[in-house]
């Protein structure tokens, strides 16, 4: 890397799941937008040709003159290539493949299980962590042995246990995982400023929140703008959309914190899978009087095909890349740790006392503070003993999940199944679409006896 003043130019970023027509994107487009980095990008994916495409892509950009951030982009073909000599990592990967996606959350709909996401708790959410530790294992292996001083950022779902093997691996990785939820809170504490306080559009960034919990079942307990405490004005606005929720929305968001008195700070379809089954999911009645979305994988199929003909039409220079500013903050993190303006933000990392009511080293959601070369965790506090009673059964089975997915032990993975909050049917019950779930995807099991 060279540094030129309040430019740093030279980077070299690795990207794995480079072929992503999603988050690839995304990235494509911050880092055009940011003029203070330039670098390389080098895209690493199973799937070379959507690597290659992404190539492609990427580097139409370069000379177009609304694009600030003048990057290459190159498409290679083994981990080796991808991380020897980068100073940065970016993890986004599909663990498998929507086929196996469609099992994860649909599989258990024949039980009355139903999942809105099944991409991080719930049996979906436990047989998705089992293929997808394994294939973190090998990136954490890769990146000790090619890349050990990279910073590597971790967006692939479930976010605390794979980040939980990225550490297990490799304890001296400097890595950290990045999620856009609590972003989202920020926005709808803002709509309840807008509404109280007659601020017009305040900035998500200038909401100052406290975040507490795990990834997806994360909370806030104090939450200021320019100062003022903000949790009595969103508790006036909870008790005014408590019933039709806002924007027909966040209704069970707006339920716990009528329960807790802490902002749940996740969408309504990641909470309710961290909770008892039959407070929220009981049935489709229950779901629709909540007001929430179940997930059907079908529309993600349906969706990928879009996504995969505008690749086409991007690769063939049929439509032009937009530029438009994401909402995430990989690049404000990039930023930071090269020294360009520090940031507060809230990641995963392990606990090293930032919850000093959760055990030490297992992966933790709260603010830290980026500087140059340096991400620092902020000491959140305590939880009420009623959430910290609900965060620590999910801690304590996604550490049994990780421990069985590294011995390849589907005992004690069925252990972690059985006890998850979702799984309310009898243990015959339990045990068969246990065993359905793997069946179906044992083409990512490996070493497994199946």
């Amino acid at each position: 890397m060279k540094y030129q003043g309040d430019k740093v130019t030279d980077i070299n970023l690795a990207y794995i799941g480079g072929g992503s027509r999603g988050w690839a994107w995304t990235l494509m487009g911050d880092l055009a937008r940011e003029e203070a980095l330039s670098g390389t990008v080098k895209l690493y994916d199973i799937d070379i040709p959507a690597a290659k495409n992404n190539e492609i892509i990427g580097n139409r950009l370069y000379d177009r003159d609304d694009v600030k951030g003048k990057w290459n982009y190159k498409a290679v073909e083994s981990l080796q290539e991808a991380l020897t000599g980068v100073d940065f990592v970016v993890i986004s990967i599909l663990p498998a493949t929507l086929k196996e996606m469609y099992s994860d959350v649909h599989t258990p709909e024949k039980y009355g299980i139903l999942q809105p996401t099944g991409d991080t708790t719930g049996p979906g959410g436990i047989v998705r962590a089992l293929r997808a530790i394994p294939m973190y294992i090998e990136i954490a292996e890769a990146i000790k042995k090619y890349a050990p001083d990279a910073w590597v950022i971790s967006y692939t779902n479930p976010m605390t246990v794979l980040m939980r093997t990225l550490y297990e691996v490799f304890p001296g990785i400097k890595a950290f995982g990045c999620c856009h939820e609590v972003f989202g809170t920020q926005r709808l504490i803002g709509a309840a400023i807008t509404e109280f306080l007659g601020v017009e559009r305040p900035k998500r960034t200038d909401i100052l929140t406290n975040v507490l919990g795990i990834n997806h079942f994360t909370w806030i307990d104090r939450v200021t703008y320019q100062g003022e405490d903000i949790m009595p004005i969103y508790a006036r606005f909870v008790d005014k959309y408590y019933e039709e929720g806002f924007r027909g929305a966040h209704r069970v968001k707006f339920d716990l914190f009528k329960r807790y008195g802490l902002i749940a700070a996740a969408g309504d379809r990641h909470l309710v899978e961290f909770l008892p089954g039959a407070w929220y999911l009981k049935d489709r009645e229950t779901v629709a009087f909540w007001k929430f979305p179940l997930i059907h994988v079908q529309s993600r199929i349906e969706d990928l095909e879009k996504r995969m003909e505008k690749s086409r039409r991007l690769v063939n220079d049929d439509e032009p890349f937009e530029l438009k500013p994401s909402g995430e903050e990989g690049v404000r993190q990039i930023k930071a740790l090269l020294g360009l303006g520090d940031l507060i933000t809230n990641v995963n990392l392990p606990n090293r006392g930032q919850a000093p009511d959760l055990p030490k080293d297992v992966v933790v959601e709260t603010n830290a503070v980026f500087t140059k070369d340096s991400v620092r965790p902020v000491l959140a506090g305590e939880m009420p003993i009623p959430i910290r009673n609900l965060v620590m059964r999910q801690v304590f089975n996604q550490e049994t999940v990780v421990k069985a997915a590294f011995e390849r032990d589907i005992e004690l993975a069925f252990q972690a199944f059985v006890n998850d909050p979702l799984v309310t049917i009898d243990l015959k019950d339990a045990r068969a679409l246990f065993m359905e779930m793997l069946e179906n995807t044992k083409e990512y099991l490996p070493g497994y006896d199946i």
